[in-house]
This record gives structure tokens, C-alpha cells and sequence, in this order.
């Protein structure tokens, strides 16, 4: 199994104000309007009057993953795995043909509380406007501010004979914020404090198939085909007795074999942050921020669903169903039947990391003006992942026996990630009186370690790209268009990631594409446009 949480808690503050977009988000010492509620809170206290930004975001997701085998690809022998095996050799274990194979999204997926689902949307951006305002009063030092805003929002879906779907055939993770009052102070002509306390709801819901490619199902296999044929429908008490009714079951199993299916969704309705900034000010053409953006520490709670497959049913309740099979599958704890579906509740201790951030702007002539930040993540918190099950599913007592990441109604989905930190880089320039052209770039570092990297999540080192246009239509309003693209590719050889490729049997949690060579590359393009005014 495998937690959508991490599909895309690795590119956050990219659907919060679309000229930080265009900035590379380096926008901590220039916060940008009411949003700097989330860049830098200190911000605001230069907001003279009421303001009110209008923001409208169209973002497009776009993920692939090739599949390939290595030289001698085999798991206990077998090399016809459909996900690279474009010619088996008939009924021998062996492939005549390795093909690299390609995953790729369908469109984007989003989780609705009300329906309590994750739904497949059409094909097109995925569209959400966001709105913040503030007040100061004639004369004060303080400004108050309010918005709502999406800090992270992700999801994808992909078809129902995707090679991937192993590693998320539905995956939906969100955090809106909608509720944030704020307050930014001015402390003198050069220096402000802000404070902003964000009430944020949290959102994951998975969608996998399961399969595990290891010595264990290989053998589970070499039985089924080598020993068993003599003895299908054939059995009696004496062949009961030697191969514990295992030859009893229409159906077998193997490494390749779609052994269930998971569906999960968990939230969390109020999840409170705060943020803190400080700004120096000292001139018009030098400023230096700072902000500190407070973890979260959040109880996800939901329902799950498996599906067994009809080849795990068969072959549990036919040595559940023999003598010596069912004293067999008690001696080792495993069960002596599957059902075709389990569901329950499901809940997870999340930590949405903290985050630092600082950076300058300076102006070296009037119509020029470059930003520079450097940022923090603390990803190190999410050394693994707690899964809690209200009872004890069939899954947790197979897994438990050859993980000891499992318990009778727990699974710890372990990561192991790092804090990295990211630069970014962002430049305006006035064209004319009511024109300015805005370039930046961002670079982010990666939170997983190359151990750990998988198809679920491709965005490790990424390059963000960022233009955008700024139009004075009067003298107190403007707008803002822009055009971000952010991308990542890696390659993840054979055997080198515990969470996507490596082979043996202690890697059941979770290694679908066990000692297959594997790439990712992945791509978020966002357009949006901004309707700022006071009055």
C-alpha cells in the first residue's frame, strides 16, 4: 500500500497568488498583496486603506512513468510480467519479448466532502478561485486581512489497464484554507510584524491496485503450476494432507498477480497554523523579509475499502478449508479464509510540515527589480506514515508475518524524508507607465532520498518556471496574468527504492514494480489571473 499524502504535499505554494507564481515565489521581502497573509504577514501593514484581490487559477497535471526490465529480470524465475512482457513464451515462465511500458494520467481527480468521494474530472485545467481582503484605517499602524487560499492541491486519475495503477489509480490531496484572520503592524517607517491564524481543511483519498512481486508469491506460483496440476479436482484426503489443500484452489496466485484493491479517503475538518513575519523597509529600493509558517499536527479519520482478488480468495479458503492447511495458516497467524470485500474506518497522525523562508529585494535602477529567496521545509518529520485500521483487516495478518512495519490493525508506511532546502530567483521590470513583465525561477529541493523515490510521488528535484504581466488599468486597481510551469524527472534503476522497485520478500510494504528499472516526469502547468483593488 501507499499514501496519497505525499502526492502532493511536495509542491505546495504553487496554487496560493499568481504573481508569486511568476516571481519563483520569491516574494518574502515584496509579498504580494493580501497573499502575503501566507509569504510574509508583516506585509500587510503597507497596505494602506481596503484592499480586495480576486484571483482565478487553472492548473494542469501531468505525470508519466516508463516501466523496464533489466537484464536477467526475473522474480523466482518468472519474467512474463504483464507490466514489461509484451510476448510470453506460451506456458513457460519466461518472456520472449521485454517492451518499456508507459503510465500516464488521465486528468485530474478532486475529493468533495459533501459526496464524501473522490470524483474524476473532466479533461481541462482544474479551475479554483480564490479571494483576500484587508483593512487599515486611515491613520493606524495596524491591517487586518482575511482569505481563502488552496496552500496544496493535487490529485490525478488513470485508467483501469494503466501499468501504474499499482502505485494510485485515483489520488486526490488538499488543503484549503478558509479561514485566515491576520493582522500586520507597523512598527516604523522601516520595520513591521505580522501575524496571520490560518483554520485549513485537509483532505487524501487513494485508489490502488495490489500486487507483490517477491519470492514468496514466486513460490506460491512454481506450486500452482509445477506441483498442483496432477492434483486439480483431483484432491484427497492424502494430497490434502502433504500439500495442506493448496492444489484445492480454482485460482492461484504469483508475483504479478493483482492480489486486491484499497480504496481510502481520510480528512481533517480544522487544521489551525500560524504564521509569523518580520520586514525592513529601509528605503524604496531595498527590502528583507522573513516568515515562519507553523506545523500542523493533524488526526486524518475515514472509511477504507479492499477487494480481494479472486486468486487470494481461492487459495486462503482452500488451505483455510483443509486440516492440516487451516492448523498450518493458524500456526503462522495468517487467516484461513478472505472474503471478497473488508471495509471500516481508517485514521493517520499526519504532520504537515513547517516551513522558513527568507529573502531580499533590491532595485538597482528604477524600472528593475530583482528578489532572491532562499527556503526550508521540514520534511524530516515524515519518517513514516501511521496507518490505524478499526480492526484487523485479512491484508494486516498476511503482512504482518513478513513486515515488521505491520501489526494486527496498524501499518507504518515508513519514508524516511529529508528538510531540503529551495532558492528562487525573480525579476520585474517596468515597460512603460502601466506595464511590467515579471520572470523568475525557482529550484526545489527534494524531500526524498533517492531510496525512497516513487512513481506515486514524482516531484523530487524540481525546476519551477514562472512569467507573468502586471497592467495598472487605474490608481487603484491593476491585474496580473500568469504562466507557471514546474517540472521533475528522475530515474529510478532496479532494486535502489524501497517505496517502488526492490525485490526480496521482507519489501511486501510496498514494492509493486519489484526489480524493474523505472523513470518518472512530471509537470504542473498553471495559468491564472489576478483582479486586484482598494477602495
Amino acid at each position: 500500500m501507499a499514501s496519497g499524502a505525499q502526492a502532493g504535499a511536495l509542491a505546495t505554494d504553487l496554487s496560493v497568488d499568481v504573481r508569486a507564481d511568476a516571481m519563483g515565489n520569491a516574494v518574502t521581502a515584496d509579498p504580494p498583496g493580501v497573499s502575503a497573509i501566507n509569504y510574509n504577514p508583516a506585509g500587510l501593514a503597507f497596505l494602506e486603506g481596503r484592499h480586495i484581490d480576486y484571483q482565478f487559477l487553472g492548473a494542469m497535471f501531468s505525470m508519466q512513468t516508463q516501466f523496464s526490465a533489466p537484464p536477467n529480470y526475473n522474480v523466482f524465475g518468472y519474467s512474463d510480467d504483464p507490466v514489461v512482457c509484451q510476448e510470453p513464451n506460451g506456458n513457460i515462465s519466461y518472456c520472449k519479448n521485454f517492451i518499456t511500458s508507459t503510465s500516464k494520467i488521465s486528468g485530474a481527480a478532486l475529493y468533495v466532502p459533501v459526496l464524501g468521494k473522490t470524483i474524476d474530472m473532466p479533461p481541462g485545467p482544474l479551475i479554483a478561485p480564490l479571494l483576500g481582503i484587508s483593512v487599515q484605517e486611515p491613520g493606524s499602524k495596524l491591517t487586518f486581512a482575511n482569505a481563502m487560499y488552496a496552500p496544496m492541491a493535487a490529485g490525478f486519475y488513470r485508467s483501469p489497464t494503466d501499468p501504474g495503477d499499482f502505485l494510485g489509480q485515483q489520488v486526490a490531496l488538499e488543503r484549503f484554507t478558509l479561514f485566515s484572520p491576520s493582522v500586520g503592524f507597523r512598527i516604523n517607517d522601516a520595520w513591521s510584524v505580522g501575524a496571520s491564524f490560518n483554520v485549513s481543511y485537509q483532505a487524501m483519498s487513494l485508489d490502488t491496485q495490489f500486487r507483490s512481486p517477491n519470492e514468496l508469491l514466486g513460490l506460491m506460483r512454481m506450486i500452482n503450476d509445477s506441483v498442483c496440476p496432477p492434483f486439480k479436482n483431483n484432491g484427497n484426503i492424502v494430497t490434502d494432507l502433504f500439500l495442506f489443500g493448496f492444489c484445492n484452489a480454482q485460482q492461484g496466485v504469483g508475483p504479478f498477480s493483482n492480489l486486491a484493491s484499497l480504496k481510502m479517503s481520510m480528512q481533517d475538518t480544522m487544521s489551525p497554523t500560524y504564521n509569523v513575519g518580520v520586514l525592513w523597509k529601509p528605503t524604496e529600493r531595498f527590502s528583507w523579509g522573513a516568515v515562519y509558517r507553523s506545523e500542523a499536527r493533524m488526526q486524518l479519520i475515514g472509511k477504507y475499502e479492499i477487494d480481494y482478488g479472486q486468486g487470494t480468495q481461492d487459495v486462503f479458503n482452500a488451505v483455510g478449508g483443509s486440516a492440516t492447511g487451516s492448523i498450518l495458516l493458524s500456526i503462522l497467524g495468517l487467516p484461513t479464509s478472505v472474503p471478497a470485500k473488508e471495509t471500516g474506518l481508517v485514521s493517520m497522525n499526519l504532520t504537515y510540515p513547517s516551513h522558513f523562508q527568507t529573502g531580499v529585494s533590491y532595485r538597482p535602477w528604477s524600472p528593475f527589480k530583482v528578489n532572491f529567496d532562499i527556503s526550508w521545509d521540514d520534511y524530516a518529520q515524515w519518517t513514516s506514515f501511521p496507518i490505524q485500521f478499526d480492526r484487523t483487516p485479512k491484508v494486516l495478518q498476511i503482512a504482518r508475518l513478513l513486515s515488521p512495519n505491520a501489526t494486527l490493525s496498524s501499518i507504518n508506511m515508513p519514508l524516511g524524508y529529508q528538510s531540503p532546502w529551495s532558492w528562487g530567483i525573480g525579476t520585474e521590470t517596468s515597460l512603460n507607465s502601466r506595464l511590467v513583465l515579471r520572470v523568475g525561477f525557482e529550484q526545489r529541493g527534494s524531500a526524498i532520498p533517492l531510496d525512497k523515490r516513487s512513481s506515486l510521488v514524482p516531484i523530487n528535484t524540481a525546476h519551477m518556471y514562472g512569467i507573468g504581466l502586471g497592467y495598472v488599468l487605474d490608481k487603484d486597481s491593476d491585474l496580473d496574468l500568469t504562466l507557471m510551469r514546474l517540472l521533475s524527472n528522475d530515474t529510478i534503476p532496479a532494486n535502489t527504492s524501497t517505496n517502488f522497485n526492490a525485490s526480496g520478500i521482507n519489501n511486501v510494504i510496498y514494492n509493486p514494480y519489484g526489480g524493474l528499472n523505472g523513470t518518472t516526469a512530471a509537470a504542473i502547468t498553471l495559468v491564472g489571473l489576478a483582479y486586484r483593488t482598494r477602495w
